[in-house]
């Protein structure tokens, strides 16, 4: 099987091509961008997929990080992933980010709980904890940046991530930035549950000012 994996939540805009058969990365492009995915992204996938010699829907299912994350990155993300499954009519599976960050984390982790953990800014950071085995111990959920010690503690966790990191935590190892080769490892395995949709965890930090209305036409 042939996974395209697509990644918008954080500053990467990125995408990959993974032959499960032979567990080979056929091709990737991973552009550092910050913002403006929404302009790259095509562009990208489209590379991706010519530097792997495959025609424009030459995959089987769609991998896409669902955030938490950059608020419009993962809506440009798991948008341009529904509408690439609708015309292809390839299955589309979400990764969310933190499951993601604690597959990574694990093998520094050496058998213990991870807690998977991302800045959300505000004094808040999205955090979810692991189990040694991968399974998810708790849900996504955003924290005070308080409230992470104690989450650490109950689960007698090895923290990782910049949530971590910007609260005061002790971190266990340098596991900050997602790999597009992680999103497609985990769209393996990942169970298509109908369309995929973001995970935002919080309301968008951006808001329509007090006593502001849109004009119409």
């Amino acid at each position: 099987m042939l996974i395209l994996a697509l990644d918008t939540a954080q500053a990467d805009c990125a995408a990959c091509l993974f032959d499960t058969t032979s567990d080979v990365v056929l091709a990737r492009t991973v552009e550092t961008i910050g913002k403006g995915h929404a302009e790259r992204l095509m562009a990208v996938i489209d590379e991706t997929l010519q530097r792997a010699g495959r025609a424009p829907a030459g995959f089987d299912r769609i991998a896409v990080n669902v955030g938490p994350g950059s608020f419009t990155g993962v809506r440009v993300g798991v948008s341009t992933a529904r509408a690439l499954a609708l015309a292809t009519r390839t299955e589309c599976v979400g990764v969310s980010s933190l499951s993601a960050l604690g597959f990574q984390a694990r093998e520094l982790a050496r058998g213990r709980a991870v807690m998977a953990t991302i800045d959300a800014r505000r004094g808040e950071a999205y955090a979810q904890v692991f189990g040694a085995d991968g399974q998810a111990l708790t849900e996504p959920s955003a924290f005070a940046y308080e409230a992470l010690d104690g989450l650490m503690r109950r689960h007698d966790a090895l923290a990782f991530g910049t949530g971590a990191s910007v609260a005061g935590l002790e971190v266990a190892g340098d596991v900050t930035h997602i790999e597009i080769e992680t999103i497609a490892l985990l769209g393996v395995v990942a169970r298509p549950q109908g369309p995929v949709s973001p995970l935002y965890l919080r309301a968008p930090d951006a808001r329509p000012q007090a006593g502001y209305a849109v004009a119409r036409r």
